[in-house]
């Protein structure tokens, strides 16, 4: 084996990490529908779907706030995210550098890839759950902080590896991959639930579907230890669970390489395939197996190995994204490693997270609280692009004083966490007052010292 060759090779694989993207590589909209399809019909919707089920959500409750919630979702992402990444064409981790100076930077690029590192990493434990399951290892438990055994360790490793070997390979791959992935994952959401209605005494005619899915399914009886979940609580979770790639806009990644702003609108394929349909399946089949918090088991008493395999792709599709967003995250603060070296640590960091299953137990909480962390800075670059130019107000102030920190983009940020924690709100409600917030500090800290 030529290992020189092959780094030279991946040198090679150059993803405009600190440049704007040149007009030859701008993609079209299959691919972002595809991408969009993969990474949210995916291994996430097994776990989440489910949760909801758990949480005692009712069906009406489950419906209209998965049909407004993802409208919003999809609405945050074209008239916010992809706007700004078009007519930049950087990514939030490169153009925040000229906003908040190197400095601050690197600190949000560091906690932006940790948490990116955790969220795949819960994604690989998805996966490792249908493998596990074939396999004989030990599964964990719901309330399991740990790893169960050292087969799960060797496991969720091996599977972590795999994954980060495509995230190295780049967007064009990443979303090749996802479109040839997300057709068939679909079909196994789909085919799974059909195929449990029957345990769960649907006819079939499907006279009593409804009746069977308000009563035994989404019956608003929630699991023992599991908080009751209403209208509002699916409404802005659905809107909010991608919070730190909309309006934290780290999709900009994604959305530099579009040719218009308006393929923010392929966000849908994500929205109502994943987080409708597929978390409408997911539930049926939690319930089917006695509302068991096992992604694996799940699909794998539905449609056996072909399930289970399903799972498995399904991590695949929603870690690589996340993985190439971590490697882009830290690219942005290392002058001299390139792109790929990145992402392999950053899979390595990812890869041992996976061992602990409390982050794909815990994944509806941790949702909420990385999106949370990550918002404000979403809110000073949308200030900056949008608000300051109509005040008269300074942009890109770091680059262009020289500033190493940006104080007031620092305060702004801990004083809207701040803000956010204090807050009497259940945690899911708490990032829209927080945004607000975060708008009005940066743009007043600027405003005050304008000159």
């Amino acid at each position: 084996m030529d290992v020189s060759r092959i780094i030279s090779k991946m040198d090679g694989l150059y993803e405009f990490d600190r440049v704007p993207v040149s007009p030859d590589k701008l993609q079209n909209g299959s691919k972002f529908a595809g991408l969009f399809a993969g990474e949210h019909v995916a291994a996430t919707e097994f776990v989440i779907g489910a949760f909801f089920v758990l949480h005692g959500v009712t069906f009406s409750d489950l419906i209209i706030g998965l049909l407004i919630g993802n409208m919003l979702a999809v609405l945050s992402w074209t008239f916010i995210c992809a706007p700004i990444a078009v007519r930049t064409r950087l990514t939030l981790y490169w153009y925040l550098r000229k906003i908040a100076g190197p400095g601050l930077n690197l600190i949000y690029n560091v906690a932006n890839a940790i948490l990116y590192c955790i969220l795949a990493g819960a994604m690989i434990a998805v996966s490792a759950t249908a493998v596990g399951l074939i396999f004989g290892v030990a599964l964990p438990a719901p309330t399991d902080i740990l790893p169960p055994s050292l087969g799960w360790i060797v496991l969720t490793m091996g599977i972590g590896f795999l994954f980060t070997l495509l995230a190295v390979l780049g967007f064009e791959r990443l979303s090749r991959f996802a479109q040839i992935c997300s057709p068939w994952i679909f079909v196994v959401f789909i085919a799974g639930a059909v195929v449990m209605l029957g345990r769960l005494g649907v006819h079939p005619n499907l006279s009593n579907l409804f009746e069977v899915a308000r009563t035994k399914i989404w019956n608003g009886i929630a699991t023992a230890g599991q908080e009751k979940f209403g209208l509002w609580h699916i409404l802005f979770f659905a809107w909010f669970c991608n919070l730190a790639m909309h309006i934290g806009l780290s999709d900009m990644a994604l959305f530099r390489y579009a040719k218009r702003w308006t393929y923010g609108f392929y966000s849908a394929f994500g929205m109502y395939l994943g987080h409708f349909v597929a978390w409408i399946c997911s539930g049926v089949l939690v319930a089917a197996i006695g509302r068991d918090m096992h992604p694996g088991l799940m699909a794998f008493e539905a449609l056996g190995l072909a399930g289970a395999v399903g799972v498995f792709i399904a991590g695949w599709t929603t870690a690589n994204p996340t993985l190439y967003r971590a490697g882009l995250a830290l690219q942005a603060i290392t002058p001299n490693w390139p792109r790929w070296k990145i992402t392999l640590a950053a899979g390595l960091v990812t890869t041992i997270l996976s061992c602990f299953p409390i982050f794909f137990m815990k994944l509806l909480d941790y949702v909420a609280i990385y999106g949370l962390i990550l918002m404000p800075m979403g809110a000073v670059v949308v200030a900056e692009f949008w608000i300051f130019p109509k005040l008269g107000l300074k942009q890109h102030r770091a680059e262009k004083e020289g500033m190493i920190f940006n104080w007031r983009v620092l305060t702004a940020w801990l004083g809207t966490l701040l803000a956010c924690f204090m807050m009497p709100l259940h945690l899911y409600f708490r990032w829209l007052p927080g945004y607000f917030i975060a708008l009005v500090l940066y743009t007043g800290f600027q405003y005050v010292k304008r000159k």
